[in-house]
């Protein structure tokens, strides 16, 4: 997602940094808005925990070129341990993305926010805000780079419902739903009357890196 803008906020922790509503490197003069963090609510200090059982990284990407919509792509973790999760994900991201140095949640559905996490090598500050962020969003800053959003995909979600979600939120012509939006529009399809999805929805996950613009990881 490319250009700048900016967020406004009640409540944050972890430090201060600007963000911009998509990556990509900022135009001169454009209008950027401060994030200020307020001190961490919860523990500031905790334990290093080892990613979650070496597992491959779920993950689904628009690849570069032109975009619409408001995500960059969808991340379903195993877990809601950002302790456990992020240590994971960045090592995938950073190649991809250049080194991301901070990220941002919603609390909704973090039950633990440390204030920063050791990610090989090198350390990622963990902010959080509300009502701003979309509480199924993962914002991420990659320093002198940009901004990405990534749907955040329950962890207890089914495979079928998760790879359309992935799918969705990683498709170049897609529409410009919110991440919570993607999320209640596939629910409304699970319960709505209808031939059963999950064999054509798992099918797509080896059809879906054929496609060009879309990047599928550990699916």
């Amino acid at each position: 997602m490319n250009g700048t803008g900016s967020i406004s906020h009640t409540g944050f922790h972890a430090g201060s940094f600007s963000v911009s509503d998509k990556p990509g490197p900022c135009p001169q003069g454009a209008a950027r808005r401060r994030v200020r963090i307020m001190p961490a609510t919860f523990e500031a200090t905790l334990p290093r925990r080892e990613p979650a059982a070496a597992q491959a990284v779920r993950l689904a990407l628009k690849t570069d070129g032109p975009s619409r919509g408001l995500l960059d792509g969808a991340w379903w973790p195993r877990s809601r341990d950002l302790l456990r999760e992020l240590p994971s994900l960045m090592p995938v991201l950073d190649p991809l993305w250049g080194r991301i140095t901070r990220v941002a949640v919603n609390p909704e559905h973090w039950p633990v926010i440390p204030r920063k996490v050791q990610v090989d090598g090198h350390i990622v500050k963990v902010g959080w805000f509300t009502p701003e962020i979309d509480p199924h969003k993962l914002l991420l800053l990659s320093y002198g780079t940009g901004r990405w959003d990534l749907l955040v995909i329950p962890p207890e979600t089914g495979t079928a419902s998760a790879v359309r979600l992935m799918t969705a939120a990683s498709d170049r012509d897609g529409p410009p739903l919110t991440a919570s939006a993607l999320i209640a529009a596939d629910r409304a399809h699970q319960i709505a009357p209808a031939a059963p999805a999950a064999p054509a929805a798992v099918a797509a996950v080896t059809a879906v890196p054929r496609q060009p613009s879309r990047l599928v990881v550990g699916m």
